[in-house]
């Protein structure tokens, strides 16, 4: 079970094509803190390649959604793809 998975299922389960979470929603999601990494845009960035794709991408990706930082407001922003 990844540590993400709970964020996952949440995005899976969301009915709006778009959905903002606070990083307190998405700790209490994971059940765990966020690395300081989550706080630049690298950590959310879109990318299909495994090799390079960050947890926070990664449990979007799953969910089919996109993610994007939304810089200096401690928020993410995923969108349904």
């Amino acid at each position: 079970m990844s540590k993400y998975e709970g964020l996952t299922y949440r995005l899976a389960r969301e009915r709006l094509r778009e959905i903002i979470l606070t990083f307190k929603e998405i700790e209490s999601l994971i059940g765990a803190a966020l690395p300081k990494s989550a706080r630049r845009p690298q950590f959310w960035a879109n990318t299909s390649d495994p090799e390079q794709s960050r947890p926070g991408n990664r449990a979007a990706r799953e969910a089919g959604c996109r993610s994007f930082l939304l810089a200096g407001h401690d928020k993410v922003r995923f969108v349904r793809a």
